[in-house]
């Protein structure tokens, strides 16, 4: 029986990233898995919530309650929103009537590699050329929803693929979501302190699953001419398995 999973795409997936969701559908449509796109998606609250909107944050998180309201798994191509969706709308609604409804929701949330890796249990053929790369781990997927172990799983599947490990894999790019707006010297002087860990693998290639850390640290190694590629996850998975050159 062919099984049957909700896609929530993210705001930057949907913004700044639409190959890397294309990309992450395929993964999934490799695999036989029926995927259901609801148009209608919105932000999972994340941004307002960080920023002391409790009210506004349980008004949008109710509405993604209620419009993937089948009982299918919710795959998100983020641990970041999917540890908002998972973990901190419990917070939100720990004293609300409508909390078991949203524990219902939140239990059915789960970031693709966790699915992949977890669920799935894939197979990969790793079909490009031997190549050496490191990894950045983002703060929510490392400490909320705890999808890392899920990522590097992925990536150990891929036989000719070395991951050089940082120093400092654990630290903060100093992305943080509304932080590097309302900090962006800390911000740059993080992302500075980031990419010298990066140089000193020696890796031509940063691979991570969260699309806001690859946008600050790209960025920023981009304005500083350096010749280190950032790549997404689900974009370097598909690259692999279809033999593309990176």
């Amino acid at each position: 029986m062919m099984k049957k999973v909700y896609f929530y795409a993210t705001c930057l997936g949907t913004a700044a990233m639409q190959d890397t969701i294309l990309n992450a559908l395929k993964l999934l449509r490799l695999e036989g898995v029926e995927v259901i796109f609801k148009k209608k998606q919105t932000c999972c609250s994340q941004p307002s919530f960080n920023s002391g909107y409790f009210k506004e944050s349980k008004e949008i998180a109710m509405y993604n309650v209620n419009l993937f309201d089948e009982p299918y798994p919710i795959v998100v191509p983020s641990g970041s929103c999917a540890g908002m969706m998972s973990h901190d709308y419990l917070e939100l609604f720990k004293d609300d009537p409508q909390f078991e409804k949203v524990k219902n929701f939140s239990e059915r949330v789960i970031e693709l590699s966790q699915y992949l890796d977890k669920v799935l249990n894939v197979n990969y053929e790793d079909k490009g050329e031997p190549v050496k790369i490191t990894w950045h781990s983002n703060c929510h997927a490392l400490r909320v929803q705890k999808s890392i172990d899920a990522n590097k799983n992925l990536i150990k599947r891929l036989k000719n693929v070395e991951l050089v490990p940082l120093t400092y894999e654990e630290e903060c790019c100093g992305f943080g979501g509304t932080f590097c707006i309302k900090e962006p010297e800390i911000s740059n002087a993080m992302a500075q302190s980031k990419i010298k860990d990066i140089q000193n693998t020696g890796a031509k290639y940063l691979v991570s699953a969260d699309g806001g850390c690859l946008l600050n640290i790209g960025g920023t190694m981009q304005k500083m001419g350096l010749d280190i590629k950032p790549i997404h996850l689900y974009d370097f998975l598909i690259k692999r398995l279809q033999g593309e050159r990176l």
